[in-house]
């Protein structure tokens, strides 16, 4: 399982011209899922991106996490994340899981990461739709992130 996470000022996404979901300072995750992802991939991934300390202290340190801030996160399916384009140049995305296996994943990982925002919300895109993602990048601030060494 693999996430990049984004600290943003603010984000939507919007499927056919409507707001699917949007939120205010916080985290986007755009989550890929891999043939062979596991409950356990979701709880520490999800666990992770709760707790990463990307928000600034009152000293100017990365020392907060999205708790702390009290922000919200914004959590989209992304299967590009394993496209493979080492040869040739249209990208494979055989690593992939098949919807079958990657949504109940994705909806899991969301149901997991709304358990552990206390003080935002957890808003989302729709799996296997068209969206139109818009954020502002705060920092720049993006990490990548695996649930499994490469």
């Amino acid at each position: 399982m693999r996430a990049v996470i984004q600290r943003v000022s603010s984000a939507s996404v919007t499927i056919d011209g409507s707001t699917a979901g949007s939120i205010g300072a916080g985290l986007v995750i755009l989550l890929g899922i891999k043939t062979g992802d596991t409950e356990s991939d979701v709880a520490y991934l999800a666990e992770k991106c709760a707790s990463l300390r990307i928000f600034d202290d009152g000293e100017g340190k990365m020392n907060l996490s999205v708790n702390d801030v009290n922000g919200s996160v914004l959590v989209i399916s992304q299967f590009t994340l394993y496209g493979d384009a080492r040869k040739g140049n249209r990208p494979s995305f055989a690593d992939a899981a098949p919807p079958a296996i990657a949504e109940p994943l994705y909806d899991l990982f969301v149901q997991t990461i709304r358990g552990m925002i206390t003080g935002g919300s957890v808003a989302t895109g729709q799996f296997r739709a068209m969206m139109d993602v818009r954020l502002t990048n705060n920092g720049p601030v993006t990490i990548v992130m695996e649930s499994k060494h490469q």
